[in-house]
């Protein structure tokens, strides 16, 4: 059975295993964590952007998992500038009308001030101006959507972690680890796949497969 590999993409990294826009002075690419020649992502995950990447060897799953068209739900946990309200989720459920049209009926929650991995480098911080956290479920795909959405109702985006894709969790996963699944189907249920908890580890534990070699900065295929 063709697998899938989930990873823990951190800040800055680009979601794909060369940098072809600047090859003199390439940027952190998937190479600097993880030897895959044969995978390939299943839909991205901005340079900007942090948590659960996956990847597969499989173009039918590629596309079951990253075309729109299948509507899987992607959640994502949010810092945003500003204290976050019931209001502004409520918007964000109903849908907001973004330059490129209307965005699809969300799901939203307030979050606490969750644990997780330290960014690298930090979000700048202003005692002047409150940040809070949001968790919020789409299924669509469009550029930069997230943020998109957060500043229509008035709370600009100031950190963006992917969470979960469907029934795949980053839960367990410390930035730039990953490790393998079998994709899970139908018939398998949820007894295919054990990584589904509810929150993150601060410090999460190594399930499998960080390869050993050190980051270097030779990006190939």
């Amino acid at each position: 059975m063709n697998r899938l590999l989930l990873l823990n993409k951190p800040f800055q990294v680009l979601s794909q295993f060369t940098d072809r826009d600047r090859p003199d002075n390439p940027r952190a690419t998937l190479a600097d964590y993880l030897t895959a020649p044969e995978f390939r992502a299943a839909g991205r995950l901005d340079y900007d952007s942090e948590g659960l990447l996956i990847l597969t060897d499989d173009g039918v799953l590629q596309d079951q998992l990253a075309n729109p068209k299948h509507k899987q739900w992607k959640t994502y946990w949010v810092q945003v500038e500003g204290k976050a309200t019931i209001k502004a989720c409520r918007a964000l459920e109903q849908g907001v009308l973004l330059k490129d049209g209307a965005t699809l009926p969300a799901r939203c929650r307030l979050l606490q001030i969750p644990t997780i991995w330290d960014r690298n480098p930090p979000i700048r911080y202003r005692a002047s101006v409150p940040d809070s956290w949001i968790e919020l479920s789409i299924c669509e795909g469009r550029n930069r959507q997230v943020r998109r959405m957060t500043a229509a109702v008035g709370f600009p985006t100031l950190r963006l972690i992917r969470k979960s894709i469907g029934p795949y969790s980053v839960d367990g996963l410390a930035p730039g680890e990953h490790t393998y699944v079998e994709p899970i189907t139908a018939q398998s249920g949820n007894n295919t796949s054990k990584r589904q908890p509810s929150s993150f580890s601060k410090r999460a534990r190594t399930r499998s497969t960080r390869d050993s070699k050190p980051r270097q900065n030779t990006h190939d295929d």
